[in-house]
């Protein structure tokens, strides 16, 4: 897969929560509630789709705001969930 994670997340986010920016207009550490609006309930259609896009299932111990915060602490828990490789 030559897609970065971080990149296909940035996708994800865009479509699914019908944001009216670029993909490439979020950084892997903006803070995407103070940066981009995303409230809680926005979150969970993010999660849902994490889920149906990678395959991964979210358990209760799972959620952490802070693992939420971030492109790039979403990417690090997908890496993780899925053994995925580290790109650097």
């Amino acid at each position: 897969m030559d897609e970065r994670i971080e990149d296909r997340l940035k996708e994800l986010i865009v479509e699914r929560l019908f944001l009216k920016i670029e993909p490439s207009e979020i950084g892997d550490e903006d803070n995407l509630a103070e940066d981009h609006g995303i409230d809680s309930l926005q979150v969970l259609e993010v999660i849902v789709g994490l889920e149906e896009e990678y395959d991964v299932s979210l358990e209760d111990e799972d959620f952490d705001a802070e693992m939420l915060q971030t492109i790039k602490s979403i990417a690090d828990f997908v890496r993780e969930k899925t053994g995925a490789v580290v790109a650097k």
